[in-house]
């Protein structure tokens, strides 16, 4: 009988077509090394502050300081990254933030107490983001233009309805928010305020559809649209969120404050928009961070803090923090070009 060879065995092990590590784990690693470098420069900022002014700047009222303002640009970040992470912007934050505060402020909405001021600054940012939402998702108007145009009536209605003058909180318990004894374990409230939101806003982002169809719609509005997801709706959606972040920032200033006046939440957009930038957000839409914007916040906060303990002009640290967006926007660049 004919007896056939048994073909040579391969011991070898087989390799997969294509090695490597997957998109998504060379993003999370991008991510955690963003994340890092912005707590270092975090870290560097509080060394400094520690070293000009010791006694001042690490003492526990001055720190409280820093995180109670930091909440109110804070929470208006986080509505402005979602924007931004869909290939959007909002200009009108600040004037949004300003018509809220002025709103809940008046002496009809003050006979309402606590509820009535709460309510009406949510109501009346979530409304302005209706509008907005509608003129970008529905009127097909640029979203610069749009909430251009509702920067500079926002900003008008306020003025018309302060005309000019400070309206004075006298609701007692909005008052006592602010206050020392409202603070648990140390914390101010304003600061577990804005802690919630970044927590729920993590969690939107990275956790849930309506985050993923953002980046989505960022990343590619028409793919988006023939993967199934209605982008004007979405994107309806993203700007009623900042219209409710500027609402519960507007309360929270009123609370910081006590007052109302219509010179509120100026150059918040700016802010909120360079926090995002240096957090690690595109500008072009598609690719965001939560903590890297709350991290952001901190960071302008704390050189913002630095800078007046150590009784330095403004017009060097609006300097500074021109220098600090165009690092961060250069390191996203190179960043792109090498992955």
């Amino acid at each position: 009988m004919t007896q056939h060879a048994s073909p040579p065995r391969d011991d070898t092990p087989k390799m997969s077509p294509v090695e490597g590590p997957s998109p998504w784990r060379t993003l999370t690693a991008r991510a955690d090394v963003r994340t890092l470098s912005l707590l270092g420069v975090l870290a560097a900022l509080i060394v400094i502050g520690g070293i000009t002014k010791p006694d001042q700047f690490l003492d526990t009222r001055n720190l409280q300081l820093v995180l109670t303002q930091a909440s109110v640009i804070g929470v208006v970040t986080v509505g402005m990254t979602f924007v931004i992470v869909s290939g959007g912007i909002d200009l009108s934050v600040g004037a949004i933030v300003a018509l809220a505060s002025v709103w809940a402020t008046t002496v009809a909405t003050q006979e309402y107490g606590f509820v009535g001021i709460l309510f009406t600054s949510v109501i009346v940012g979530v409304g302005c983001g209706l509008v907005n939402g509608m003129l970008i998702a529905y009127g097909a108007m640029v979203p610069f233009i749009a909430t251009l145009a509702m920067l500079a009536s926002a900003r008008g209605l306020a003025l018309q309805i302060t005309d000019g003058n400070t309206q004075v909180v006298t609701v007692q318990s909005v008052l006592d928010l602010g206050g020392r004894d409202a603070y648990i374990l140390g914390i101010p409230p304003l600061v577990m305020v804005f802690a919630v939101v970044t927590v729920i806003g993590w969690l939107l982002l990275n956790r849930t559809t309506f985050g993923r169809r953002t980046v989505a719609v960022g990343g590619n509005a028409e793919a988006a649209r023939l993967a199934g997801i209605d982008v004007r709706r979405q994107r309806l959606y993203l700007y009623l969120l900042s219209g409710l972040c500027c609402g519960i920032a507007a309360f929270l200033l009123v609370v910081l404050a006590g007052s109302g006046q219509n010179t509120n939440g100026n150059l918040y957009e700016l802010d909120a928009i360079a926090a995002a930038i240096i957090g690690g957000t595109l500008l072009s839409g598609g690719r965001g961070t939560i903590t890297g914007s709350v991290l952001g916040v901190l960071i302008f906060t704390t050189i913002t803090n630095i800078f007046a303990l150590n009784n330095l002009q403004s017009d060097v640290q609006q300097i500074a923090k021109g220098a600090i967006i165009v690092a961060a926007v250069l390191v996203q660049r190179r960043t792109a070009h090498t992955t």
